[in-house]
């Protein structure tokens, strides 16, 4: 499996979707069935590596939010106390971003893909499928793209560490 180089931050910046995504731990994959959307959203934050990386996941009505502040390091970022570290993995999917979480403290690794369309073309999918496969994960969950992502949230602290939210949508 092939790592990206750093990465441009001018390419990394923005909100994708969550396309698809395998756990080698297995009790965490039906949770991850269960999920309706996530999304991933990077931000340059200060000078050319300090980025700013938030993440969101809806289940039913309920959106929770996480924003860490990281820094790249070639081509992978670490966060929670440096108990994960998460690598970027080339893809040849144009507008993709294909992140690996190594879970230290837990010997475990997430492997997910986001994109900024909600649906992409089988071939791409095809391509995470032999991805995860490599890594010898299970068969990877692709998430529904008719499913409403979370609304977006900025951090008013731009130094916090972690945000935590949890937002019910009353309709």
């Amino acid at each position: 499996m092939e790592t990206k180089s750093q990465p441009d931050l001018h390419g990394l910046e923005g909100r994708r979707a969550m396309i698809a995504g395998s756990l080698s731990h297995l009790p965490l994959m039906e949770p991850l069935r269960r999920r309706d959307s996530a999304t991933a959203e990077f931000s340059s934050n200060s000078g050319e590596s300090g980025i700013s990386f938030r993440r969101s996941s809806r289940s039913g009505d309920n959106c929770h939010y996480a924003s860490y502040n990281v820094t790249l390091k070639g081509n992978s970022f670490t966060f929670k106390n440096d108990n994960v570290t998460t690598t970027f993995v080339h893809t040849s999917c144009h507008d993709c971003i294909l992140l690996k979480f190594d879970v230290e403290s837990e010997q475990r690794q997430h492997f997910y893909l986001f994109s900024k369309r909600r649906q992409l073309e089988e071939m791409e999918i095809e391509e995470f499928r032999a991805q995860a496969q490599c890594l010898n994960l299970p068969p990877p969950v692709v998430m529904d793209p008719t499913k409403d992502l979370c609304p977006e949230q900025h951090s008013t602290n731009p130094a916090a560490q972690t945000e935590n939210k949890t937002e019910t949508k009353n309709d």
